[in-house]
Order: structure tokens, then C-alpha cells, then sequence
């Protein structure tokens, strides 16, 4: 009661920089230099203007001048940073014969009037904004600004979700029959992803009573179905109320995490609460059946439980944040299923009577069951179990085929959470398509050390600053390029009456200071006296393949320039940040699937204390793991930080089949039977278990692919596919390998050795 108080109280906690890791070289470039250069947690609101006509028409520059108004005022942007044709930051400068002359784009005097708009055409088209701030199409103009963390204003974190309000606020005060508002950044992403949970939360329910429909239907009891969800959705009440206490949130990309405990809990409850009534159905009293189920249940659910709980910790390799955070509670949640499921559940049913409906169901439906698993138990066979082994093989192979396909990092346009028919999608579509410029940018940030004052007037440093820029042109995905070499070489032309043989770096400083009006700090892309510079390449999207092509093209570009005067650091935008994520997982991938099977392969060997039941269990895990990445392949659904802890996951739900499983034919045959009849009995006991839960999460998280948030619906397919495939790993492919590995006439004078020292078939493990 008290730790469901206290989670009523949860929060979601989204943040930008729980996305990134910060221990990167690239993130600690991007983290050092965020407060002198824009940063990759941006918003960008594009006007556009569905009229006859293009954008210079008095209704539409009045709405776009509202609409920067709004944007300033919102809490937590760096009002700085705001930027639209009618901000002071955005000016022109042209050469004329009386010298220089230059103003903002919109004059203060402006009032809608047609000699006013086409003064603000000449200025913009000279001002250089057009594919920048303004479409290429002239058919929209955007106002873009940086957000921070931290709100100055009241010292407190910025709320994401509330930011994403203001701007949807934006949207509906300006949108009519004339004027669209587009909106991306990631503010606005998690807004709508937020926004998304309430049909998330629907589906929760209807995997909820699917769960309970099933539950009931497989055990005919009333009693164990309410005492199973019980049981099940304890570990997630104390977990919520937990992390309250400890000062935690919910990140929105962790929803799912509280669920998916429940679907584990469910699983250990119904292997616990079906012990306890086949012990009943044989006689024994609620306390008796009540002791076995729990001497039978309790060592291999703990150690199942350890695994899960160090598959979600070993995805804390991956050096971000949010994945912490995700480990931290799942772990957590896992956990606390020991004491619930493995502690409180037997105590309960040592209290409970078994309806008479569900013995005399359960018993009529027995010869039936026993007919199934005596069918499959004839896998056990060396002729069967060396086709089995084959098949796996040919199976492995081929998916370790398909598995190259996989991408690391984003697959499609737009974001990736979200589905293609989304509005923010649909929005990022129409800003990538009108202009030079998006929400996809990678920084390189330069450090100069020009002896002579103004680097920005050094050659060498403006010459090396060029090749970086003139280069990464001709990478294709590269939009535009912005630096202040580029600019300074059109102001230098502009000086020589636009002559484009003038576009050029001189090879003096005096050549150069003809473009120094390009030098401004004003520009964004440059401090005072040019000591730290950056160039921003623009990307066609943010696709994890494009993404490592640009970053790899841009650093052997800079490994071959060679100027001890400049330094280049990768890298920043959000570009930057995702190539130094999926570094971040790629990295991690190799190393969790390492550490996770190593690790259940030492408890394993700790439990059963032989190497044949470690391959027995490890096996299936490796091809179903194996199978994952071929249909993550498949299905266009790369390796990112919130699909690769459905790999860890799947490989602890899969060790709990097997544990359950080897537990008991190893048990069985330490008792004298032969292998078929021990794995037909081990079947009997917990097979039908193992199978019932494994399809009712499959069909409770199946029903996720119909979820408007596209990330929730990969999740589900691959759940579905995890939870399935890894129960018939566990009863098909793990007594096959049993079965080879149970020829030799040493191994069957093993058992019954083993079999004379069994104290007794409850307590053997």
C-alpha cells in the first residue's frame, strides 16, 4: 500500500542529454562547445504559405513575425538563438559604389505595403537565407532556435512535454486555409511521443485481459488466475513506488519496461501455481503442495530471475544514460519477482483451495496432453535429434547470412519512433524537401592557433578551413555546407563586383580582410577574433548507413589536411550525437552478448555443475538470438539503444524455458529413467507451463504492432517473435542436443551415479 502510494506520484522524465553518451570523444566535444555554438536540441517552426503566390505577401510576414514572437517566449529556448527574417541576426550586406551597405532583412518601418515587400524580397535574396531560413521554393520561411536543460528563468529543468504543448499551441493559433506550421526537433518528438503513451496505455489493457482470458482458460481457476496477476503485478507497483523514492522518472522511451516485468512475473507465477496443483490434483493438502512447488520451483525460478536480471544489466555496457536508467529498472523490477513469485506466491497458495472445476478439467484434458509430449519427446531420438541439429545448423547459417543486412542506427527518414503517416513526419517530409537545410547536421568544430591575432585573416587556417568545406560538398547525402571560408569567399566576390573568379581565399591577410564582414561572431559560426570556428554540414536525412559514410568521409577529409595551425573535433549536431551512439552500440553489441552468455553459462555450470547442460541451454539462446537480428534485418529495423535491450531481454525470457526445462529432465534422469521418458515427464511438469506462457505473451505483446508509436510496434513483433521462438528452442532443440550428448555409455553410468546419491525429488537441483 505504501509503495503503490508513492507511485502514484511517477513522473516521466525525458531529457536530450540522457540520449547521448557522454563519455564519447565526439559528445565530449559537442557537450564543451554547446554553450558557444548552436546545439543539437533544436526546434525549427516552418511557415509555410499554401496561397497563390509566394511568401512575400503582408498576411503571411505578419504570421511569421507572430509566430517568432511565440517561439522567443517559450520557457527554456536560448533567446539568442532565435532565429527568423525578422530577428536582428539576420541582416545583408551588399558592395555598392558608395561601399558597404547593410541592415536587417525586414526594416523597422515595415507595414505590409508593396513597397515594403519588395524591399524585403531584394534583402532577402542578398542576405544569402534563401534554403537557410527561407524555402528554396519560396514557398515557407522558418524561425529556428536552440533549446536548453536548464530553464534560467526558474532554475529547473526544462519540461519537454510542456515545450511541445506551446509549440502544438503555435500550431492551431496560425494554421488556416492559407498558412501551414510545420515543427520538428526532438522537444516536439517527445511531445508526440508522450502524447502517443495514452494509446500505449490502451494497449497495456487489452494485453492485460488477453493475459487474464488465457490464464484462466489454462488453469479453469478463479483463484489462481486473480492470485497470478496479483503476484505479477506486485514486482511493478513496489517497483514504480521505488523509483519515486529514489527520485527517478520514467523515461518515455522506457515505458514498456513496466510491462514486461509483469509478463515475467506472469510466467514464473503460472510455473509456481501449476506445481502447487498437480501436487493437489495427487492428494496433498494446500501446505504440502505448497512445500514441493516451492522446493521444486525455487532454485531454478531464482536462478532464471538472476539471469533476467543480468540480461538487462549487461545493457548497461551500451555508455548511455537513458540505457542506465532502463537497466537500473528492470534489474530492479526483476528482482523483486524473487520476493514476490518465489517467496509470497507459495505462502498464498498454501492458504487457497483448488476449485473442483479445474481438477476435473485439468484431468480430463491430461491424456490429451500427455499424448502431445510424448510425440514431441520423440525428439530425444539420436535419428530425430541429428535432423533437428541439422536443420538448427542450416537455420543458424542462414540467419548469421541475413544478420549482415542489419543496420546500425536508423533506418527511413524521419523519426524513426514515429510512424511515416505521422504528423511530425509528414512534417520533417516538407521542411527536408523546401530547403537546403534540416534538423540532420553534423558539426566539425575548429581550434586555431594563428600567431598573429585574427586567425580568420591567416591563409593557412582560412585555406584549411576551406578544403574541409569544398570537400564535404561532394559527399553525397551532404545537402549544403555552411563554414565562414565559404561565406568569407563570397563576400571577397562580392567586393569585386561578384565576379566568381574573386571566390576565392587569397594568400594574404590583407587579401582576406576583404571579407571580413563574413567574420562575424553574429553569424553563428565563429567567436571573436576566430580562435574556435565550426562547420555545419546539412544532411539529406539521418539514416545510420548515411550517417557512418559522412562521419568516415569527413575524418579521412581532415587526416588529410595538414595544417599544425588548425585542429578539427568531431563532432557535433544531432548527426554527431547519433554517430556516437551507434558507435556506442555497435561497441556494446559484441561485448553484451559476450558478457550476457558468459555469465549464464557460469551460472549455469554453478547450478547443474556440468558442461552438456550449459551447451544444452546456451545453444538455443545463440540461434534464436541469431534468428532476431535476421528479422530485425527483415523488417528494416535497426540496432539502436531501444531495440538492442530486446535482445537482452529475449535471451533472459529464453533462459527461464530452458532452466525450467533441464531442471527437470535432469532431475528425471538422475531417478533412473531413460532420456525420452525423462524429458517426457520434465514436459508433463513444466512444459505445458513453459508453452502456455510463452503464447500468451506473444499474443499480449503482439497486439503492440497495431500501436500508433512505430518504435512500441517493433518492439512488439520482435517480443513476440523472442518469446515464441525461444520456448521451442527450449523443447526441441535443447533435448536434442541432450540426446547426443547422452550416448556415451560413461554419461548414463554418470547419471545413475548421480541418480544413488539423490537425496530426493524435491530437494535435487
Amino acid at each position: 500500500i505504501a509503495l503503490g502510494y508513492s507511485a502514484t506520484g511517477i513522473r516521466l522524465d525525458p531529457g536530450f542529454n540522457k540520449q547521448i553518451p557522454v563519455n564519447h570523444p565526439f559528445m565530449k566535444n559537442f557537450l564543451h562547445y554547446s554553450e558557444t555554438f548552436s546545439g543539437a536540441n533544436n526546434v525549427l517552426v516552418s511557415v509555410r504559405w499554401k496561397g497563390e503566390g509566394d511568401i512575400y505577401n503582408a498576411q503571411f510576414l505578419e504570421a511569421l513575425r507572430k509566430v517568432t514572437d511565440e517561439v522567443f517566449f517559450i520557457p527554456g529556448v536560448r533567446r539568442a538563438s532565435v532565429s527568423s527574417l525578422f530577428t536582428p541576426d539576420v541582416r545583408y550586406i551588399e558592395v555598392t559604389e558608395q561601399g558597404y551597405i547593410g541592415d536587417v532583412v525586414v526594416p523597422p518601418h515595415f507595414s505590409g505595403t508593396d513597397k515594403d515587400l519588395q524591399q524585403v524580397r531584394r534583402n532577402t535574396e542578398r542576405s544569402g537565407q534563401i534554403g537557410q531560413l527561407v524555402a528554396n521554393d519560396l514557398s515557407a520561411a522558418m524561425v529556428r532556435a536552440d533549446l536548453q536543460e536548464i530553464n534560467p528563468d526558474t532554475g529547473e529543468q526544462v519540461s519537454y512535454v510542456e515545450i511541445s504543448h506551446q509549440l502544438e499551441k503555435i500550431r492551431s493559433t496560425f494554421e488556416n486555409d492559407d498558412i501551414a506550421i510545420d515543427i520538428v526537433g526532438f522537444s516536439k518528438l517527445t511531445g508526440d511521443v508522450v502524447d502517443g503513451l495514452i494509446d500505449v496505455m490502451w494497449f497495456f489493457l487489452i494485453a492485460f485481459i488477453i493475459t487474464t482470458i488465457l490464464l484462466w482458460l489454462y488453469t479453469r481457476s478463479v483463484k489462481l488466475t486473480i492470485v497470478s496477476l496479483i503476484v505479477a503485478m506486485l514486482p511493478v507497483v513496489w517497483l514504480i513506488g521505488l523509483l519515486r523514492l529514489m527520485g527517478m522518472g520514467i523515461d518515455p522511451m522506457s515505458i514498456l519496461v513496466p510491462f514486461l516485468i509483469f509478463s515475467i512475473g506472469v510466467s514464473h507465477a503460472v510455473q509456481m501455481t501449476n506445481a502447487w496443483k498437480q501436487d493437489v490434483m495427487v492428494g496433498k493438502t494446500s501446505m504440502q503442495a505448497s512445500r514441493s512447488a516451492f522446493c521444486k520451483i525455487f532454485v531454478p525460478g531464482a536462478l532464471a530471475l538472476l539471469m533476467n536480471a543480468l540480461g538487462f544489466g549487461v545493457i548497461m555496457l551500451i555508455d548511455i544514460p537513458i540505457v542506465h536508467e532502463l537497466g537500473v529498472t528492470a534489474c530492479l523490477g526483476v528482482l523483486l519477482m524473487i520476493i514476490t513469485n518465489k517467496m509470497m506466491l507459495p505462502i498464498i497458495l498454501s492458504h487457497l483451495e483448488l476449485e473442483r472445476s479445474a481438477g476435473v478439467v485439468s484431468q480430463g484434458n491430461a491424456t490429451q496432453h500427455h499424448k502431445i509430449w510424448w510425440w514431441v519427446s520423440a525428439v530425444t531420438r539420436p535419428g530425430v535429434a541429428f535432423v533437428v541439429f541439422t536443420v538448427s545448423l542450416v537455420l543458424l547459417v542462414g540467419g548469421a547470412w541475413k544478420s549482415r543486412d542489419l543496420v546500425v542506427g536508423d533506418v527511413g527518414t524521419g523519426a524513426p519512433e514515429l510512424r511515416a503517416e505521422s504528423r511530425y513526419n509528414l512534417d520533417n517530409t516538407n521542411i527536408v524537401n523546401r530547403y537546403s537545410v534540416g534538423l540532420d547536421l553534423l558539426t566539425v568544430y575548429v581550434e586555431t592557433a594563428a600567431p598573429d591575432g585574427d586567425a580568420c585573416l591567416d591563409p593557412d587556417v582560412m585555406r584549411a578551413v576551406e578544403k574541409l568545406d569544398f570537400h564535404s560538398r561532394s559527399i553525397l547525402g551532404v545537402q549544403s555546407v555552411a563554414s565562414v571560408a565559404g561565406m568569407g569567399k563570397v563576400t571577397i566576390a562580392g567586393n569585386n563586383e561578384g565576379n566568381p573568379r574573386w571566390a576565392a581565399i587569397p594568400g594574404s591577410g590583407r587579401g582576406l580582410r576583404a571579407g571580413s564582414q563574413a567574420f562575424s561572431s553574429e553569424h553563428g559560426l565563429v567567436v571573436e577574433g576566430c580562435k574556435t570556428m565550426q562547420v555545419v554540414l546539412y544532411l539529406a536525412n539521418h539514416q545510420g548507413e548515411l550517417v557512418s559514410r559522412v562521419v568516415d568521409r569527413v575524418e579521412d577529409i581532415i587526416a588529410d589536411i595538414d595544417e599544425p595551425k588548425v585542429e578539427f573535433k568531431l563532432a557535433g549536431g544531432n548527426v554527431g550525437v547519433q554517430s556516437a551512439s551507434n558507435e556506442a552500440v555497435k561497441k556494446a553489441e559484441v561485448q553484451m552478448h559476450g558478457a550476457l552468455l558468459a555469465s549464464v553459462a557460469l551460472f549455469c555450470w554453478l547450478t547443474f555443475r556440468s558442461f552438456r547442460a550449459v551447451l544444452c541451454i546456451i545453444m538455443p539462446l545463440a540461434v534464436v538470438a541469431t534468428f532476431c537480428n535476421a528479422l530485425m534485418a527483415s523488417l528494416g529495423i535497426g540496432l539502436k539503444v531501444s531495440t538492442l535491450p530486446v535482445l537482452a531481454l529475449g535471451v533472459g525470457v529464453g533462459v527461464d524455458y530452458g532452466i525450467y526445462i533441464y531442471e527437470r529432465l535432469q532431475h528425471e534422469l538422475a531417478e533412473g529413467r531413460d532420456l525420452r521418458e525423462a524429458f517426457y515427464q520434465a514436459m508433463v511438469q513444466r512444459g505445458t507451463a513453459s508453452l502456455f506462457t510463452a503464447i500468451t505473451m506473444s499474443i499480449g505483446v503482439g497486439t503492440w504492432a497495431f500501436a500508433p508509436l512505430k518504435f512500441q510496434a517493433d518492439m512488439g513483433i520482435l517480443l513476440a517473435f523472442m518469446f515464441l521462438v525461444n520456448v521451442f528452442g527450449a523443447i526441441i532443440i535443447l533435448p536434442a542436443l541432450a540426446s547426443w550428448f547422452n550416448r556415451s555409455k560413461r554419461l548414463v553410468q554418470v547419471k545413475k551415479a548421480a541418480s544413488t546419491d539423490a537425496p530426493s525429488s524435491e530437494t535435487i537441483v
